[in-house]
């Protein structure tokens, strides 16, 4: 018995003892990860399952909601230039309704004047670009010059 008393109380006893002790909790604990993982595995892969499915199922209607209220918003922008154009046009109209301001552009771009009236035409000295219809203007008939001066005055509006 003291053989017996002295293996017990030895430190290779006491480490092989406290050896299988850790070893059987390891093993336990494992055991319990495990089990606990594989209930955890059939519920993540549901949930995974069923995000994915609201993922792909929503992705096209946001696609589509998303590319219509981008296009609402051109059509806004858009609708609001033509608003903006239908104010200038309107006042432009309104400006030619007044026989002044009719005489003041017909003066300037045909350049009339009244009887008795002496018409000056000033070059500019810094313009180093002329058109060829202004350099040919005195040999083209008085036609020409007219439409070439309903096109200038319609390009200057714009």
């Amino acid at each position: 018995m003291a053989v017996k008393d002295r293996d017990r109380f030895s430190t290779a006893t006491r480490l092989r003892l406290l050896g299988e002790q850790t070893a059987a909790r390891v093993y336990r604990s494992q055991t319990k990860r495990q089990a606990r993982r594989s209930r955890l595995t059939g519920r993540a892969a549901l949930l995974a399952l069923v995000l994915c499915t609201l993922i792909v199922a929503l992705a096209y209607p946001m696609r589509q909601y998303v590319s219509q209220r981008a296009e609402i918003a051109e059509q806004r922008r858009q609708q609001e230039q033509a608003r903006e154009r239908v104010e200038q046009l309107r006042d432009l109209k309104a400006r030619w309704q007044d026989d002044a301001y009719a005489e003041q552009q017909i003066r300037r771009r045909l350049h009339y004047v009244k009887p008795g009236e002496t018409g000056y035409v000033v070059i500019d000295p810094g313009a180093a670009k002329q058109s060829r219809a202004d350099l040919g203007a005195a040999h083209r008939p008085w036609y020409a010059n007219v439409w070439d001066g309903v096109d200038k005055s319609d390009a200057s509006d714009q």
